[in-house]
Order: C-alpha cells, then structure tokens, then sequence
C-alpha cells in the first residue's frame, strides 16, 4: 500500500491522464485518489486505459472542484481553456499541476493572439532544465519550482525545440532571430477523440504537416523560453509533420551565428551543449556523431539530444528526440511534482525506453 502524497488526475481518459496514471501507479511516495472525467464519468477507468492494470477497476467521477478537493496534488489534463475555473476553486496549499496550455504563457497578448480567449494568468513553468541565466548553463528552472503551488507543464513540441537549442542561445553561439524547426510528431500528440484525419487509414503511409506559416499556439512558448535562456530577438520558422508512430517528436532546429561570431566547429559545440546539461539525468547529449532516435526514448523521461556545425550552410543543426507524452508531458509533470513537493527528483520515471 502506498503512502505519502494522495494525487488526484482530472481527465484520467486521455492520452496525457492516462500516461500520469501510468506514471504515478509506480511512484514510491504517491497514493492516486479520485480520478476524473467529463462524458466518461461513471465508467471503469480499465475501459479507457486497458493497460494500467492496477487501476482497471477505479470508477471515473466528474470533474468537480469537490472531487478534486482534499488531495495533496491535483493533476489536471483537461482541454485547453478548461484548467482555469477548476484551478480557482482548489486551496492555494493544493499543488496544482496543469498538463494544458492554459497557464504557460507569460504574455496575455501572446495567449490572446494564439488562442483567443481570456488568459487564466501565468503559473510556474514546469521544465525544470530550462536555462534560465545568460552565459550560467548553471542557473536552472527547478529553484523556481521548488517553491510553488502552481505549475504550468510545457508544450511537447516546446520540450523538444527548446532543450535542442536552448545551449547555443545561452551560451551566445547561436542567434535566436532566423531559427528553424521540422518536428516529425506521433498521433497520440493530436489528443484522442475521433476525427478522419487522426483515422488508422488515414495515418498510416503518410507524413502530413499541420499549422504551417507560424500559426503553431507553440511559437509564443519556444520564443518565451529562449528569452528566458539568452535571446534577445526572437523569429522562428515551425513546421509540425504527423508521421506514423504513436509516440515521439523528433525536431531538428537550425540556427545562424550571431554576427561577426567565428565559425565553431562540431567539437566545439558539443562541448558547449554537454557543459549545458552536464549532471542532468534525463536530458542527454550523446556522443559526438550519434543522432537521437525516437525509439531510444518511447516510454522514457529523456531528451536525448545532439548538435552539428553545417558549414556549407552555415548553421547549427540541434536534433532532439522525446517522448511527447513522457519528457514532452506527464514525465515533466511528475519530475516538477517531485521538486516541489521536495522528493527526489527522479521518483516514479525511468531512462530507460522501450524499443524496438
């Protein structure tokens, strides 16, 4: 039997709820509480997650600030625009964790432009290896963690574009302005309910890119984290591509030089992006020549990243591979729970994937 914190999850149906339960069902230190949902309350949770089995038999309950209330932590993977009203009525000693975007962004004009409703206000950013200190690849985002009630869990596609280049803008090698990013993206990204371009026929033998021409609601984000790592000016050419998989981003960023800047070689950024993430153990720079694959991280809390100089082309090419619903969404939330309940950071998640 488990003691320690009772957490209770908010849309325990979905993808993202599913994955926190998988998670937390293994979590030393955690008893689950009440599990929520919308059209599926009343239902056995063994319906909609068939591979939690330890949990099969628990009855799904509305999504109620009542039910939600008395727990220690309470995990929201609500929709976005659905977290805020629920998030007001819980006590401020509650840590609330909100898997959706609604509380992420520090800028209203940016939530209002990208999603166009009210902005529900700014939470404490839940990606704990985010740089936070130009030119201090020390300074990081787990000290504001540690002391907060609220956290705002990154975008998945943010994950991956930010760790992949954070390095380069921290250190003042790589420009902010004129980045660009190709993210091939699995299904499970996209949510789960029913719509014909998310069909098996549809999917299957085809690569199918989406909010193209700057439209991504990501964009804000990435730009909001690279400030906060360095950058002074921000521009960003973001291209999300579906491919066949379930799970997985793999983003490629690109890069120019700041001006008058010498032209680094490989080495030498791979050295500036080892010292980044020197001691982290789930964001990993691989050794010089080994690309990250999405396979290597399937059920893992990694980033496993790595960086080139193209000098034909003149750019740093930075690829980093997750697990969209592990590092990229419920791994984050579990690793910031950990700091802000002040457990070990590394209770309940793994470094190892699952592959082939």
């Amino acid at each position: 039997m488990h003691m320690g914190f009772h957490v209770a999850v908010a849309g325990a149906s979905g993808y993202a709820g599913g994955e926190v339960l998988r998670l937390l069902a293994d979590h030393p230190q955690v008893t689950i509480g009440a599990l929520t949902a919308h059209s599926s309350a009343g239902t056995l949770l063994g319906q909609h997650q068939p591979h939690i089995r330890s949990l099969a038999d628990r009855m799904l309950v509305e999504t109620t600030a009542e039910n939600l209330a008395g727990h220690d932590v309470v995990i929201l993977a609500l929709p976005h625009g659905a977290s805020g009203a629920i998030a007001a009525q819980l006590p401020e000693e509650t840590l609330v964790i909100d898997l959706g975007a609604d509380h992420r962004l520090e800028s209203a004009a940016d939530w209002i432009e990208y999603y166009g409703s009210e902005h529900a206000g700014t939470w404490t950013y839940g990606m704990p290896e985010l740089l936070v200190e130009k030119h201090n690849p020390a300074a990081k985002q787990r000290t504001n963690l540690a002391n907060t009630r609220r956290i705002a869990v990154p975008g998945c596609n943010v994950t991956a574009v930010t760790l992949a280049m954070a390095p380069g803008i921290n250190a003042g090698i790589a420009s902010a302005t004129d980045l660009g990013a190709v993210l091939a993206v699995g299904y499970s990204g996209a949510g789960k309910s029913l719509k014909t371009h998310l069909l098996a026929a549809e999917a299957i033998g085809s690569a199918a890119p989406y909010a193209v021409g700057g439209t991504h609601r990501h964009i804000p984000e990435i730009g909001q984290n690279l400030r906060h790592a360095g950058a002074d000016d921000f521009s960003l050419s973001f291209t999300p591509v579906l491919v066949p998989m379930s799970r997985g981003i793999l983003a490629t960023v690109t890069a120019q030089l700041p001006e008058d800047a010498a032209a680094p070689t490989t080495e030498q950024l791979h050295e500036i992006w080892t010292q980044a993430y020197a001691g982290e153990q789930f964001v990993q720079v691989l050794p010089n020549g080994v690309w990250p694959t999405t396979a290597s991280v399937t059920g893992a809390n990694t980033a496993l990243v790595q960086v080139a100089w193209d000098a034909k082309a003149r750019r740093i090419v930075a690829i980093a591979a997750i697990d969209n619903l592990v590092k990229g969404t419920a791994g984050a939330a579990v690793q910031s729970m950990n700091i802000a309940l002040g457990l070990n950071e590394h209770l309940g998640l793994t470094v190892q994937g699952v592959a082939p």
